[in-house]
């Protein structure tokens, strides 16, 4: 049998003055002959998402009222009464894991004893104890995200990256005897490397997309309105003259995309430069006022950078534990913080689970657009790992007992999705941590965190693995 299928190598990259483009995946990327095979190891792609400060069903009366976690483990639960019912369409993309704790994020000493909100983002990927310090002598542990982005994140362009929604410019010491370093980032190399996290969408659309550029030749391009697409267009022509009906379409919807979030960042670019009066006057020219639109263009970044794969991994911090953002659009008026000390008010309660409903409303749209994005004969939802959570549990009390979690994404078929998972009383977060580590084939971490064994996350019963 003749093949006359043109192969193109996975390392093309469109290229222009000032300009280097990776491509998504094509058909002619795979050799002449073969079918597209089931993700390699280290191929998965894995997006970190810490909300900060617990759940309302995370304190008694939530959990009672099943607020954030259903009643039934297994695969007939029921969303509809907690703040995961938008997660409803999506079921059979999700785990749902529960009866977690972080006791790592707990007090260790008398004198830790309220410092929980500079203490508790540091512990989500690590599920380690941060070191009491003001200083540089910073010390925690190295996090879920960069275990896997040293092990096969090295032939990417970018090994990870790591985005966050709030300020993160805190220097120095902050409060019981912490340094703001600990609460700045969730995203850490080694115990004592902080990963810093870009707040700024254009600050990320340029690192991920702007390659080969100049920090003038960005500049200019931005005052001159022009689109880093207008500098490779002509070897996107060329290249699509040599592809397949298939391949031309995947192509020009990629372009597309990139087109589309750039339009959007001129938008908030040029709407902060107005001289209207922001909602956030002290943000940078490119953080839009809009938490949603905020959020969204950071889940569209990170859907492309999968596609071309110029990253695999992206850790992604939400907000922060005292924050005092209003989040108008979840109908609470009342700011995050001080809703989340709701005591032992019904009503408040529930107001704060509104605002945690409105949180996890905002994932779905980063599921539809991984499950739209071909990844070879399957997309990007199938082969991807999203990890939701938070290292508190009641913030209301501010423990760190239940705390809330849940998995997207079908891992490249290792999750299997629509389940809820209900772990044994004391099992540490870290046990999830630890199995998902191996399932992604870093299988040369014996311990992570305070883990004492894997966590069976395929299971519709309660179980948890022996003890390592």
């Amino acid at each position: 049998m003749f093949l006359a299928k043109k192969h193109v190598s996975r390392r093309t990259a469109l290229k222009g003055i000032g300009v280097t483009l990776a491509l998504p995946l094509l058909d002619a990327m795979v050799p002449a002959g073969t079918a597209f095979a089931k993700a390699a190891p280290g191929k998965v792609r894995v997006a970190c998402i810490e909300i900060p400060h617990g759940a309302a069903g995370c304190c008694p009366t939530g959990a009672a009222e099943h607020l954030w976690v259903p009643s039934l483990a297994g695969r007939d639960f029921d969303l509809s009464s907690t703040s995961l019912s938008p997660l409803e369409p999506w079921r059979e993309w999700v785990t749902i894991v529960s009866n977690t704790d972080v006791h790592m994020a707990e007090a260790f000493s008398p004198s830790e004893v309220g410092g929980d909100h500079y203490r508790s983002a540091c512990a989500f990927l690590t599920q380690a104890h941060a070191k009491q310090t003001q200083g540089s002598d910073v010390y925690v542990g190295t996090s879920f995200d960069q275990y896997y982005a040293k092990k096969f994140g090295q032939t990417t362009p970018l090994p990870s990256m790591q985005l966050c929604i709030e300020p993160i410019d805190q220097a120095g010491g902050c409060s019981y005897g912490y340094a703001c370093v600990y609460t700045d980032t969730i995203s850490w190399a080694a115990p004592n490397v902080p990963l810093p996290m870009v707040r700024d969408p254009r600050v990320a659309f340029e690192q991920l997309f702007g390659a080969g550029a100049s920090r003038e030749e960005r500049a200019t391009r931005r005052v001159e309105d022009r689109s880093i697409l207008d500098l490779v267009m002509a070897d996107a022509a060329a290249l699509k003259r040599s592809l397949g009906p298939s391949d031309r379409g995947r192509l020009t919807d990629y372009l597309d995309n990139l087109r589309e979030i750039e339009r959007r960042l001129g938008q908030v670019e040029a709407y902060n430069r107005s001289g209207e009066p922001r909602a956030l006057p002290e943000a940078p020219i490119g953080v839009p006022d809009s938490f949603e639109e905020h959020v969204k263009l950071m889940f569209d970044l990170q859907v492309v950078a999968f596609a071309s794969e110029i990253t695999r991994v992206f850790s992604f911090k939400l907000g922060r534990d005292s924050s005092a953002r209003v989040y108008p659009e979840s109908g609470v008026k009342t700011a995050f913080h001080n809703s989340s000390h709701f005591g032992d008010r019904e009503e408040l309660i529930r107001d704060f689970a509104q605002i945690n409903r409105y949180h996890v409303g905002l994932v779905p749209y980063f599921l539809e657009k991984l499950k739209n994005t071909p990844d070879g004969d399957s997309n990007l939802l199938e082969t991807s790992l999203i990890i939701y959570g938070s290292p508190m549990g009641d913030p209301n009390v501010h423990n760190h007992k239940r705390c809330p979690l849940f998995l997207a994404g079908r891992m490249d078929g290792k999750l299997k999705g629509n389940l809820h998972v209900k772990a044994a009383d004391g099992t540490p977060m870290a046990n999830v941590f630890l199995t998902l580590l191996h399932e992604l084939g870093v299988d040369d971490v014996a311990n992570f965190g305070d883990s004492t064994g894997e966590l069976n996350l395929t299971a519709s019963r309660d179980v948890t693995a022996a003890p390592a």
